[in-house]
């Protein structure tokens, strides 16, 4: 049984310098991501109020996070009127021993899981394969996944990196070991491959008692939980077992219905490029009668694991408004190249660079090597649904791994140490600091620059080597901007100021901020 998760997995650079040799991958990424990315724009442009509901959403989800503990606490008032049971979870750990009890509890040894990605966060199938208990993927690109022993590398197709040939030869080879195996004369054509899935899930619907969701959006004003998908076995999962149980981040509740229309405008365009999800799922806690669709026992969990921490953070929250659309992973140069493997977490690309050293820190190799997983080329702001601006936050954590500082860690404010390996990043930043409070010292330093440039290696030394192994070391002008200006333009009176000292246009009494 499949249990892997990203546990131990090398820092961004390493795992992308390996990731970008696979001509496969390369090829599978910049085939899907682009077409998904060309569907997305013609979905978008339908709508003449987009930039409005993009505002909306933001203004919604940042208004909820203001008093997200008072919409948490309706939340739960509503669950438990309506029959479900609000378990709370502060980290990973408590919320798989939650799930794995309340498994064990009702005597089954099995359970159909629900597309989620918060249960790949905490890592639960592996919890539960360790307590017994098989987890098995409903989500035709998570069977897939799971029967390849894999992990997701997609918010929306996590089985992205693969072709149908790939997926074809893991059917084939896989599916008897967990149930009803592919036909002999399988072929890649998709409806081919599509059908065998369906059978192989069939008998996992119609016997399991115990289903295992997340969920988009939940309505605090009633209670509701909402999953939107696109094939329909998220519907049998949530109305045929007897026990549903959902594992869902404290940030996806939002407060009306009326806020969740704005959502379920903005998130299929975004994702799946359609005008609604062919499948939008709601249950509000259980049903008493047997011939009646949903469950009869309900658990809610909801999961902090870092969430707080994040909220703490006045320019990181932000990334606690992703709706999960991955439009910002559809239009990433980084990710079309490296892959969503990685960046060692279930959420990849520019989202994943900012959400993941929020919920889990900047003190290992990988968290702190993921703000820089990143051009800065704002493409991931500009698609963002929700207007996170993600090019903001990635400096801003890059500042955080670097200098180190204050910063909130599992609930208690403490001092982050600057990650290893920036003392050299850091002189370099001083040293700057210090020449251009220096006139002078700026000046002579660009003159000496200038006239040595011949002398300049195409490759820094030292701590540099690595900036530089990515990058061409920009070449030295002839002259500075400021020499050049002297010469050409400036006037008497700037030239006895640069001779000073003084900057250009302080010779004019000119300073301050414009």
């Amino acid at each position: 049984m499949s249990g892997r998760t990203y546990l131990g997995m090398p820092a961004f650079p390493e795992a992308a310098a390996s990731a970008t040799r696979n001509a496969r991958l390369r090829g599978n990424l910049r085939h899907a991501t682009g077409t998904i990315r060309a569907k997305r724009a013609k979905a978008v442009a339908e709508l003449s109020d987009w930039d409005a509901l993009r505002a909306a959403g933001a203004a919604i989800k940042d208004r909820t996070l203001r008093h997200l503990d008072h919409y948490l606490e309706r939340l739960e008032e509503a669950v438990t009127a309506a029959g479900g049971t609000v378990h709370w979870a502060a980290d990973a750990a408590e919320a798989n021993r939650i799930v794995t009890d309340l498994v064990k509890a009702t005597g089954e040894t099995e359970v159909v899981k629900v597309k989620s990605m918060v249960t790949q966060e905490i890592g639960l199938n592996a919890a539960l394969e360790r307590a017994g208990v098989r987890a098995y993927e409903t989500d035709l690109a998570e069977l897939i996944v799971q029967l390849g022993d894999d992990l997701p590398s997609h918010i929306l197709v996590p089985a992205i990196h693969r072709n149908r040939g790939e997926i074809r030869d893991i059917f084939r080879r896989e599916m008897g070991r967990w149930g009803r195996p592919a036909p002999d004369d399988l072929t890649d054509n998709p409806a081919e491959l599509a059908e065998a899935a369906r059978l192989h899930l069939r008998e996992k619907f119609l016997r399991a008692k115990v289903g295992v969701s997340g969920a988009n959006f939940m309505v605090a004003e009633t209670g509701t939980l909402v999953v939107v998908e696109s094939e329909g076995n998220g519907r049998m999962c949530l109305t045929l077992p007897e026990t549903l149980i959902s594992v869902v981040g404290i940030e996806k509740v939002v407060p009306t219905w009326r806020d969740l229309e704005v959502f379920l405008q903005l998130l299929p365009r975004s994702s799946t490029a359609e005008r609604m999800n062919p499948y939008t799922s709601m249950w509000t806690g259980t049903t008493d009668s047997e011939t009646a669709d949903g469950p009869r026992v309900f658990h809610l969990v909801l999961l902090d694991n870092g969430r707080s921490d994040a909220l703490a953070d006045t320019v990181g929250r932000q990334a606690l408004r992703c709706i999960r659309c991955s439009a910002c992973l559809n239009v990433c140069p980084v990710y079309e190249r490296a892959g969503g493997h990685a960046y060692g977490s279930a959420y990849p690309g520019p989202i994943g660079a900012i959400l993941t050293p929020q919920l889990r820190g900047t003190a290992g190799d990988l968290d702190a090597s993921l703000p820089y997983a990143s051009s800065l080329c704002g493409a991931c702001y500009e698609v963002c649904p929700v207007a996170i601006d993600i090019p903001q936050v990635l400096v801003h954590l890059r500042e955080r791994v670097a200098e180190g500082g204050e910063a909130t860690v599992r609930g208690r404010r403490t001092t982050i140490r600057p990650a290893r390996g920036h003392a050299a990043e850091r002189a370099a930043m001083r040293a700057a600091r210090w020449a251009f409070d220096h006139p002078r010292a700026l000046l002579a330093g660009q003159r000496l620059a200038s006239r040595t440039r011949r002398l300049h290696p195409r490759r820094l030394p030292g701590p540099g080597r690595a900036w530089t192994a990515a990058r061409d070391l920009p070449a030295v002008p002839a002259e500075s901007f400021r020499d050049w200006w002297r010469r050409t333009r400036g006037s008497e009176g700037e030239k006895r100021g640069e001779r000073r000292g003084e900057t250009p246009g302080a010779a004019r009494g000119e300073g301050g901020e414009r």
